[in-house]
This record gives structure tokens, C-alpha cells and sequence, in this order.
């Protein structure tokens, strides 16, 4: 917030009954009064106006403007006189409380010198005549400080502003009062918000940088505190850039990274206009609907359940913006799906696959959607109709890359909705967020027990199919549906205690760990209970206890050829937190009688295979980690772990749980046809 110094012409007027305590001479009092302050004297120039900078700016920075005009009349002075003039040092008391302490010569303030205005307002520095001139520094009641050039009562030359109410300073030039020349301004405190460049009677016009407080850059032309004329703008968290002309703020063509070119509209940085040209035939527009889409026919959007919520009037803009967002990310969300599509599968001729249900739910886990009180499940049925699948969980249905982009947008708006209401462009606006927040800080680091290592999970895949003929069975003993078939974590818990898995390694506080492994609060185990799980989620948990359950088999293996492991990846894994038995008691149901077919391990009851955090980051990244310090090659031990693990797999599934389960099914049915019997 800028305060303005202008020159008014005032008169310093010596009150007649002033003591000046030089001795009376042949000239009456009145004349030595119009020979010092009237004939000689020069006006001391002190009018503020208050001015704000910009819109970026709050518009009051709450500071009173004084009297534009002062007529300061001398009430006291104390201080060294010549020939019945103030000269020397001293201080003059002006009516109204002004005050002056400093250098006069011949009846003038001249040298350096404080003047204190009566509403608190200071100027220190240089006088001449009376006149503000030279380097002086102004400081303002509410704290604000001006420091530099001055000339005739004015900022003019070069200085420094600062106002620690609202965090803003400006260095560099000025004239008359008003930010000209080259100069630098910052907006916040922590100096991450800043412009450095031209400026024209306050406002920022010419060339100049402009740094926004979210790291996006402007370089180019300004005009009227807007970017005018050419610039780059440069939005770095979505890795975008603008090249081109600028008008009263805002683009006139925006080039996609495909090579595609918008020509048209912008209102508020949003594209209004469908009006675009490709060097390729990327650039052909489809029907989606009524709309003409913008998207290649691998991309077409599916929202028909979202836009039935938008009035109608609007439906075709949402939908345009919507494209845009997508299109502007189109080299990452093309880059994820490739990413994800592999997991779990050997290289290929042409490494090309389709994304699977299953690793589109590892997609979103990796990106925390789980966070926001929303469930895979709850999610599968959001895009039911654009799957295309008679099984609405099912792990092995086909995710197109177009079936991808509309579930994001699907699940954009049901997490962020309520938060981006009062947004012009509804569904964009969530899209734009869920992508920036959730999707492309977080893709591609895998976590889980599944996909976080590529060897294990291809060992694991294998067990896939039987697994989700368990889940299916379990889900349909339990809720009785068909084909909306889901379990929750209480249900889980329950085939374990049925199935007579637990036992002194694989505890209730174990198995709960396990669980609860990504859950948001991970310490409230007890409010994940009800919370339904997809099959993904289920399968990783299988994959966790193997871990746990398999020791003995690692013990053998380490006897044969043991690992050196560094301590700190042996306690790499989570510890294992209390749980107490009123809580497995609540979420047990009544045990069936059947027999113990687990296998009964030897050794302590430490876990000797490590479980690692699922909130560690994956080998599956782009960027592996470093080796962690093993005394033999990393390549034999390395190939050493993969086998230990891929006998664990096979271990568990094979002697442990399938057989459990069949021996469950065999039991359960004996006891259903003797009850038969009976009846």
C-alpha cells in the first residue's frame, strides 16, 4: 500500500509572543518576524495520500490520512540563535503538537533534522530551506517506512517501502511520489510472491517476471498491472507452459503438449471456444453425446451421470473444460496407464497391455484416494455403467485408457464437490485439484504387498484365480448378493478365525496391522472393521500373512543359504501393536467345529521375514533405490530374497490356506447335510 507525498506551499509562521531569546534591536518584532519566516523562508512540503497498489492488494491499509496542509505556526523554541535567528541546533514546537528537532540556518530548517507530525507521522533525514530534500526516511504509525531519495517532501529518486502490516516492500525507482522506473515488489512475508520489472506511475507495465505464491512463473509484457502483450507463463505443478500473445490478462492460443493448438475465447485462463488445429489428424473432433468432443476416440469421456447434475444450459461448457484439463495432462495420464498396466506382467514383444481392474484399485490406493471417506468399492460402483461388467468388483475386467480418464472425473467430483461449489466449471475444477493434489504427485510409487515387487508379483498372480473363487465364495455366504460381491474387514477377520489361521505368529494384532496397513489412521483399527474391502485388498492381505505365517519355511531356507541382512532393513517392518481379545471376541463369530490343518511351526515368535510398511515406497518406481549395504553381491542377494519370497507364496497357498479352505467347505457341508438329514 502506497502513501503519496505531494507538494503543498505552507508558510512557517512565528507566533508573536515567541521567546526566540536573542536581544531586541532598532527593528520592531513584527519585521524580524517577515525578514526570517516570510521574506526567506520556504514551504515545508507534507500532504499524504494513500493509494492502493493493485488489485493484488488489500485496498485499506489502515492508515488515516493527515491534513493535507499544514500552516505551522512556532509556539516554542529551545535552542543556539544568530543575530536573533534559530541557527544551530534546536527544537522547534509548532501549534497543532508538530515538532521539530534538528539543524537550522539563518531561521530555516536546513541540515539534518526529525520532524514529527501530530498523528505520529515521522520524516528523518535531510532539509534544505525548509524544503524535504535529499536521502530521508519516512516511517507511518501502523509501522510502514519509506527510506531514500526525497525530493521537495517526495519519494523520488531511488528507495525502499515496507509495510509489515500486509508483508509488502518495493525497492527501486520513483518519481513524484509513484513507483517509475525499474524496480522490485514483494507481497508476502515469506517473499515467494514478487514481481521485478518496469513500472509506469505505479502500475507494473513494460517487461517484467512475475512470481506467484504457488511457484508458477509469468515472464513477458505487462500493461495496466495485467499481462499484455508477449510472455511465457509457466504452471509447474501441472508442468504446462504458455508461449504467446497476452491480452488484458489472458491467453489468445494455448498449444497442448500433443503439438494441438486452441485458438479462441479465454475467459478467466479457461478456454471458451472449441477451435482446434493439429499437424496430425490429432486434432479431429467426435460425438460424445450430444457434445462435440475434442478427445481422440480413445479418450472419450463417459460422465453422463455427472452432467445430469449440472443445468443444462451449462452442460456443454462443463464438458469442454473438462477435455481441457485432461488434454493438458494428456502426456501423463497416457504415462500412468502405461505404468500400471504392466505391474504384474513379464516384458512383451511390444510391452504393451490393458489395464486391469486390479491395478487400476492399486492406482488409486497409491494415490490416497482411500483418504478422503471413500472405498474401492464405493468406487466401483460410481463407474458401473462405464465398466461394462456384469461383475462390478471384479479383479480381471478391462480398464480402457477412456474408462480411466472417466473415473477420475467421476471420483474428482464426488471427493471434491462440495469444496469447489462456488466454482464457474464444477466438474474441471474437481478434475483439476484431484489430479494436482492426488494423481500426479503420488502415481507410479507403488506400495502394497502386490505390485511393490515385480519379481514376487508375477509368482503371486499366479494364485490369483483360485484367490478370487475364495473371495467370491466368502462374499456370497455373507451378503447373499450376486454379483455386488464385496467383504468388509469384520468379515475378514471372521474367515480367518473360521479357517483357523491364527495362531501364535499370525495374531489377531498382527492380522489387524496387515489390514490396516494403508488406512488412513491406521492407530484406530477398530473404526476400519465395517470399512468394505475389494479383492485387491483382500489378496494383499493373503500376501501379507504369508509373511508372517511362513517363517519356518524361511528358517530352513536360511539354513541353506542364509541372507545378510543389514539391521535396519530388519526392522524395517511395522510394529506390531497391542490388541486385546474383547475386541477379537466382538468381531468373532461363532467358530465351526473342524479340524486345526495348521501347520504348527517351531522357533521364537519373532518374524523372521520382514513386513514392510505398505506406505514405503516401491521397487516398482521409476527410480530404484540403492543397494542396502549386504556383505555379498547385491545380485546374489537379490536373486536369493526373490526365491526366499516366491517359496513363501507358494508355502502359504498351497499347504496352508487353500487346503484350509477346502477343508472349511468339506466340513461345512458335511455338517449342512447331516442338519438335512435331521430335518
Amino acid at each position: 500500500m502506497t502513501k503519496e507525498m505531494e507538494t503543498e506551499t505552507t508558510s512557517i509562521e512565528n507566533d508573536k509572543q515567541t521567546k526566540c531569546g536573542a536581544p531586541e534591536t532598532s527593528e520592531t518584532a513584527e519585521e524580524r518576524k517577515n525578514k526570517k519566516f516570510v521574506s526567506r523562508a520556504e514551504s515545508l512540503n507534507l500532504h499524504l495520500k494513500v493509494r492502493p497498489d493493485s488489485d493484488e492488494q488489500p485496498e485499506n491499509d489502515g492508515v488515516s490520512e493527515p491534513p493535507g496542509l499544514l500552516t505551522l505556526a512556532v509556539q516554542r523554541y529551545e535552542g543556539e540563535t544568530c543575530e536573533g535567528q534559530f541557527h544551530g541546533e534546536g527544537v522547534a514546537c509548532f501549534k497543532g503538537g508538530h515538532v521539530y528537532k534538528g539543524m537550522f540556518s539563518q531561521g530555516l530548517m536546513d541540515g539534518h533534522g526529525l520532524f514529527t507530525h501530530a498523528t505520529g507521522l515521522k520524516y528523518q533525514g535531510e532539509f534544505v530551506s525548509n524544503k524535504l530534500m535529499g536521502q530521508g526516511t519516512y516511517t507511518w504509525p501502523d509501522g510502514s517506512c519509506y527510506t531514500g531519495e526525497v525530493y521537495n517532501g517526495i519519494r523520488h529518486g531511488i528507495g525502499t517501502f515496507q509495510c509489515p502490516k500486509n508483508h509488502v516492500s518495493y525497492r527501486g525507482q520513483w518519481n513524484q511520489g509513484e513507483r517509475h522506473g525499474k524496480g522490485t515488489a514483494y507481497y508476502n512475508e515469506d517473499k515467494t510472491s514478487w514481481y521485478k520489472g518496469d513500472w509506469v506511475k505505479n502500475n507494473r507495465e513494460g517487461r517484467g517476471v512475475r512470481c506467484y505464491p504457488s511457484g508458477n512463473i509469468y515472464s513477458g509484457e505487462w500493461k495496466n498491472n495485467l499481462r499484455h502483450g508477449e510472455g511465457v507463463m509457466k504452471w509447474l505443478k501441472q508442468g504446462q507452459e504458455y508461449v504467446g500473445t497476452w491480452q488484458d490478462g489472458v491467453q489468445g492460443k494455448f498449444t497442448f503438449t500433443d503439438g494441438r493448438v486452441f485458438e479462441g475465447e479465454f475467459v478467466d485462463d479457461q478456454m471458451m471456444t472449441p477451435s482446434l488445429r493439429a499437424p496430425t489428424s490429432l486434432g479431429a473432433f467426435i460425438m460424445s453425446g450430444s457434445h462435440l468432443s475434442m478427445l481422440g476416440p480413445d479418450m472419450t469421456l463417459s460422465i453422463e451421470c455427472l452432467l445430469d447434475k449440472i443445468p443444462e444450459r451449462k452442460r456443454d461448457t462443463e464438458c469442454k473444460q473438462v477435455e481441457f484439463v485432461v488434454l493438458r495432462q494428456d502426456i501423463d495420464l497416457r504415462s500412468i496407464y502405461s505404468f500400471y498396466s504392466r505391474l504384474g506382467h513379464a516384458h512383451s514383444s511390444d510391452n504393451t497391455f490393458l489395464l486391469s481392474r486390479l491395478q487400476l484399485w492399486r492406482l488409486l490406493k497409491d494415490c490416497n484416494i482411500h483418504h478422503h471417506n471413500i472405498t474401492l468399492a464405493q468406487i466401483d460402483r460410481f463407474i458401473r455403467e462405464d465398466a461394462g461388467s456384469a461383475e462390478i468388483h471384479s479383479p480381471f475386467t478391462p480398464i480402457l485408457l477412456r474408462n480411466l480418464l472417466s473415473c477420475l472425473v467421476i471420483v474428482a467430483y464426488h471427493i471434491y464437490h462440495k469444496d469447489m461449489i462456488l466454482q464457474k466449471n464444477l466438474l474441471a475444477a474437481c478434475l483439476s485439484r484431484l489430479l494436482t493434489d492426488d494423481i500426479l504427485p503420488n502415481a507410479k510409487n507403488v506400495k502394497g504387498f502386490l505390485f511393490r515387487q515385480p519379481h514376487l508379483a508375477v509368482v503371486a498372480l499366479n494364485y490369483m484365480k483360485r484367490c478370487w473363487e475364495v473371495y467370491q465364495a466368502d462374499c456370497r455366504v455373507r451378503t447373499g448378493s450376486a454379483d455386488d460381491l464385496t467383504m468388509t474387514c469384520r468379515h475378514l477377520l471372521w474367515m480367518f478365525k473360521d479357517l483357523q489361521l491364527l495362531d501364535h505368529n499370525l495374531t489377531t494384532a498382527k492380522l489387524m496391522d496387515i489390514i490396516t496397513a494403508e488406512s488412513c489412521d491406521s492407530s484406530s483399527r477398530s473404526s476400519c472393521l465395517d470399512l468394505e474391502i475389494t479383492f485387491l485388498e483382500f489378496f494383499e492381505v493373503l500376501l501379507g500373512c504369508a509373511e508372517v505365517k511362513c517363517q519356518q519355511v524361511c528358517e530352513v531356507l536360511e539354513e541353506d543359504g542364509p541372507l545378510a541382512r543389514s539391521d535396519s532393513e530388519a526392522m524395517t517392518h511395522q510394529p506390531e501393536m497391542e490388541a486385546s481379545e474383547e475386541m477379537m471376541n466382538a468381531t468373532m463369530s461363532p467358530s465351526q467345529s473342524s479340524e486345526d490343518l495348521t501347520a504348527q511351526h517351531v522357533g521364537s515368535q519373532d518374524t523372521k521375514i520382514n513386513l514392510h510398511e505398505a506406505s514405503s515406497s516401491a521397487e516398482h518406481t521409476e527410480d530404484h533405490s540403492e543397494g542396502n549395504g549386504m556383505q555379498i553381491s547385491r545380485m546374489e542377494t537379490k536373486d536369493q530374497e526373490v526365491e526366499l519370497r516366491s517359496q513363501t507364496v507358494h508355502h502359504f497357498f498351497n499347504h496352508i490356506f487353500f487346503q484350509a479352505f477346502d477343508h472349511h467347505q468339506l466340513v461345512t457341508r458335511i455338517i449342512e447335510e447331516k442338519h438335512r438329514q435331521e430335518a
